[in-house]
């Protein structure tokens, strides 16, 4: 028996329209009534939500129920936080501040079993591989790994060719924020300058094969990134989400839409 399809990948491939929502509220609770809301895939955030490894196993066993497939964020792309995520069963990574080709290619040794990786070998103990009772699992499982790289920087910028020519980058996803904040327009994600930078990076993405990427929340966002060859986007965050209602029921306790 092979290790899990990994259909959110194939998806990918084939350039298919995904979208998808932040979970960064750090609660399997919240992940569950995502996971319900029937989202392409959900984003388990572990670089800015206050998540854990317990936290986003928690999330991932809930997630599992449901069709919307699971992408863990972690906060960086070390190679111990690699293997614990994948590990505990998350098929789907996105590394944040990648910024080089030798960079990218690290983070797909790290995602892949020897000879093709460095990825520890100890499936025995892991819910990836139901504990040992996918006999094939460490035969199987690198072809099942889908690795993400976020694009937020101007160096990332720079050498978005080098990164795009990485074998084992399934996907490379725009962070508008931190992008903008690098150059020198913080808080401006949305400024013209700035859509018109990332779709040109999503173009250039989608020419080279890869999957291209955004988070976009607004109908005019969403609509230019489309346009622009996305084909995975994330359209809410679940915070924001959560606040936004809270706040206007607040304002307005009597009359609630």
């Amino acid at each position: 028996m092979p290790a899990p399809k990994n259909e959110f990948k194939e998806k990918l491939a084939r350039a298919e329209n995904q979208f998808g929502c932040w979970v960064g509220m750090a609660d399997s609770y919240a992940a569950e009534i995502s996971a319900g809301a029937g989202f392409d895939w959900l984003l388990v955030d572990g670089e800015h939500g206050p998540n854990d490894l317990r936290s986003i196993l928690a999330q991932l066993q809930v997630i599992s129920s449901f069709d919307s497939h699971p992408i863990v964020r972690l906060p960086i792309g070390e190679t111990y936080m690699i293997k614990q995520a994948l590990d505990a069963g998350a098929q789907n990574l996105l590394i944040p501040m990648v910024e080089s080709g030798d960079q990218a290619r690290e983070l797909v040794r790290a995602t892949r079993y020897p000879p093709e990786g460095i990825r520890g070998v100890g499936s025995a103990l892991a819910r990836a591989s139901q504990f040992n009772a996918i006999p094939d699992y460490l035969t199987t499982a690198n072809d099942q790994i889908c690795l993400i790289v976020q694009l937020e920087t101007c160096a990332g910028v720079e050498a978005l060719d080098d990164i795009l020519a990485v074998d084992g980058v399934d996907g490379v996803f725009i962070g508008p924020s931190d992008l903008a904040a690098d150059m020198g327009m913080l808080g401006k994600a949305n400024a013209p300058e700035i859509q018109s930078t990332t779709n040109e990076l999503l173009r250039r993405i989608k020419a080279s094969g890869k999957a291209a990427g955004i988070l976009a929340l607004n109908n005019d966002s969403i609509s230019q990134a489309l346009d622009a060859g996305a084909c995975f986007i994330g359209v809410g965050i679940d915070v924001l989400l959560f606040a936004s209602s809270m706040r206007k029921l607040a304002a307005n306790p009597t009359k609630p839409d």
